[in-house]
């Protein structure tokens, strides 16, 4: 495929911050080349005060579409010129789509969330008690996600109250039918676990082998499932509490693929093989 590329040659990516552990391009690669697309999708590593100048570039150089990963799914808004009905709900951005010239985000991460739950874990949101620990554009999609999904009640946590507080107040507006609330990031998001039917980790913790400071997984219903968006490592501290306490658990990579399938269809109009990126991404990290 890259072999082939031309001046006529689509340019798609990622931006984020790293984004050296990004398994992106693989299955977006993998997924141009099934179908035959002359295209390639490369990582660009922005740093926060870079953002704005790099957003420009990418209109200016006519990429097609980047997909957004940490810290800039809620910072990049402002540079864009427009949000889908997804990305508004979410009120962050993973995918971006340039449409004759002009820049509209999207979020594909919460049905993605939702699909991979599902899948992975047999687990749906539907009248459940779930607790999330972040509070910036991950856990941004994941709440406005489980909410859609028809969650009974959504506890948040997070080092900063003030960011946990914000997220709550806004989707607490968005989905007044849920009971959404805010708790300490400690003693109290532990106490959180006993009724609830899932617990995710949206933050970056345990990307370094982070472990989550105050979270005993103990105090989880046996029937309680643990989820971590991160996926590099495979296996982290979280999970591997999960795994050791005999709970339901995954990572991210299901979520990775579910929604890096939406986002393809927003760029090409078409879904890749059924799958395939799943497929790619099990040859990178076994779990």
């Amino acid at each position: 495929m890259v072999a082939s590329l031309n001046g006529s040659s689509k340019v798609f990516g990622i931006i984020g911050h790293p984004v050296r552990h990004s398994l992106s391009p693989a299955m977006q690669n993998a997924a141009m080349q099934a179908g035959g697309l002359d295209g390639v999708y490369v990582p660009f590593d922005v740093r926060p005060e870079g953002l704005g100048e790099a957003v420009a570039g990418l209109r200016a150089l006519g990429v097609k579409g980047v997909n957004v990963t940490i810290p800039h799914k809620i910072g990049i808004i402002p540079y864009l010129d427009g949000l889908d009905e997804s990305a508004v709900a979410a009120g962050a951005v993973n995918t971006v789509n340039n449409e004759d010239g002009r820049l509209i985000g999207y979020n594909t991460d919460g049905d993605g969330l939702v699909r991979s739950l599902a899948e992975e874990c047999a687990f749906i949101p539907e009248q459940s008690t779930v607790v999330i620990i972040g509070a910036g554009g991950a856990a941004r999609g994941a709440v406005a996600a489980i909410c859609r999904a028809g969650a009974r009640r959504v506890i948040v946590a997070n080092r900063s109250r003030e960011r946990a507080t914000a997220l709550v107040a806004t989707m607490g507006a968005r989905y007044p039918d849920v009971a959404l609330m805010v708790a300490e990031y400690g003693e109290q998001m532990t106490t959180s676990l006993r009724e609830a039917g899932l617990v995710m980790n949206t933050t970056s913790l345990g990307m370094n082998n982070e472990v989550i400071a105050g979270l005993d997984l103990g105090a989880l219903p046996p029937t309680g499932v643990v989820y971590d968006m991160v996926y590099a490592p495979p296996v982290t501290p979280l999970l591997h509490e999960a795994r050791r306490l005999g709970l339901r658990h995954a990572n991210g990579l299901g979520m990775l693929a579910a929604q890096g399938e939406l986002a393809f269809r927003i760029w090409t109009g078409n879904l890749p093989p059924p799958g395939l990126m799943r497929h790619i991404l099990a040859g990178i990290c076994a779990f």
